[in-house]
């Protein structure tokens, strides 16, 4: 079979992040340059067995979007509203003056309302069913993330949720591009959101040896590609951008931060949890990123690695790494300040990917200090390093085995 790819990329004309290190674009990245780890106790995980994690910091979702709106809605609802602003802001955009019908809003999400239901189970089983919120159903689904969204901008075009685990929020934007190139849309909000950092879910990580022990230094214990690494620490966060087709951007006079020229997207078929060894799926998906940018592996400058801090996802991926892109490509991981925030990661990182091309500095990746033997590539640590950069991979793979991977380019 002829596969015919449009090459034409998409212009990324906003950015929103509300992130553990920060809130607000320019406090994430700040924090994201100086390599300083988000993670540290959390109370409310107090009793779990793994008490660490990586909160957004001074999150007040009542200041933030008044008292009675914000208790109406899930946390990774709040965190999603927030980012989605500061991109509109930022892109320029007034919901006023636009045609809603063709503003599409596209996010990924791994796990929905978890505090929620959790709140609410606990009711149940304490006061009886009798005492169940109404707002249990609208407030835990994933996909009313979407539709919060559209109601906020009056966004009444394709409305839809992405569910990749943690490359949802990379698969999000991927689908954005292709409802833009497809003409379904002008403008699309796009990328991803979670707050997943609750007893249950964080025990059920814990059970699964997913994440790291290092209680005693939190701040150390997020370590991509470090020899001592021993698995991810959790995280919340949510990252929003506005994507255009590059003449209609133009057209409206729109500063555009970066272009999105490739997308690809592949399954492991191997394991529920455990990246395949020989990085087979994730090799595809890069490939297909490549391809349907048009864009040769030697011409790229830098990888935002999915980097978990894991054992076995940073060995697998480094491997890949080199052998699609060889050892000259510049990589780092952002999950040693953020953590893993699972289905906004994917956005998160894009998110970095266009503030590195922006910038021309690719971040450290924190706690490195001790770079893995088995992973054989070049891992910035310690300070920034400045870099001319043409070509930004940024990879996301998910529990299931599900892969995405983005392919940034300069305006």
């Amino acid at each position: 079979m002829t596969v015919t790819r449009n090459h034409d990329p998409v212009a990324v004309t906003g950015l929103g992040l509300v992130t553990p290190a920060g809130i607000g674009v320019d406090a994430s990245w700040s924090q994201i340059l100086a390599g300083e780890s988000a993670a540290a106790k959390d109370p409310n995980l107090e009793g779990v067995g793994v008490d660490i994690s990586c909160r957004v910091p001074g999150f007040d979702a009542a200041e933030l979007l008044g008292r009675k709106h914000a208790r109406r809605l899930d946390r990774f609802v709040q965190l999603a509203i927030v980012a989605a602003r500061e991109a509109m802001a930022d892109a320029s955009l007034d919901p006023q003056m636009w045609d809603g019908t063709r503003v599409g809003v596209v996010i990924g999400c791994g796990m929905g309302g978890a505090a929620t239901w959790e709140t609410q189970h606990r009711r149940m089983l304490e006061q009886g069913p009798g005492r169940v919120s109404a707002m249990l159903i609208p407030m835990l689904v994933p996909n009313m993330v979407a539709g919060q969204l559209a109601m906020e901008f009056g966004a009444k075009g394709p409305n839809l949720v992405t569910a990749t685990a943690c490359a949802s929020g990379a698969t999000a934007i991927g689908v954005a591009r292709d409802l833009l190139r497809g003409g379904a849309c002008d403008i699309v909000l796009t990328g991803g959101t979670e707050a997943g950092l609750t007893p249950l879910s964080i025990a059920g990580f814990a059970q699964m040896g997913a994440l790291s022990h290092r209680l005693d230094d939190p701040a150390a214990a997020s370590r991509p590609f470090d020899s001592g690494r021993d698995g991810f620490v959790a995280a919340e966060a949510a990252g929003v951008l506005v994507m255009e087709r590059p003449e209609d951007a133009a057209a409206r006079g729109a500063r555009i931060r970066a272009h999105l020229a490739g997308y690809g997207a592949s399954a492991d078929a191997f394991h529920a949890t455990a990246p395949d060894p020989e990085g087979a799926g994730a090799e595809a998906a890069i490939r297909a990123a490549l391809a349907d940018a048009d864009i040769a592996p030697s011409d790229v400058t830098h990888v935002n690695a999915h980097g978990t801090s894991t054992p076995l996802n940073d060995v697998s991926e480094a491997r890949t790494i080199k052998r699609v892109l060889g050892d000259q490509v510049i990589v780092t991981s952002t999950k040693g300040v953020t953590g893993h925030s699972l289905g906004a990661a994917g956005a998160i990182e894009a998110a970095f990917s266009v503030l590195t091309i922006e910038t021309g500095l690719i971040p450290p990746t924190a706690n490195l200090e001790s770079q893995d033997p088995e992973i054989e590539i070049d891992v910035v640590a310690k300070a920034p390093r400045e870099a001319n950069i043409d070509v930004v991979v940024s990879n996301s793979f998910g529990f299931g085995g599900q892969n995405a991977v983005l392919v940034v380019t300069p305006a």
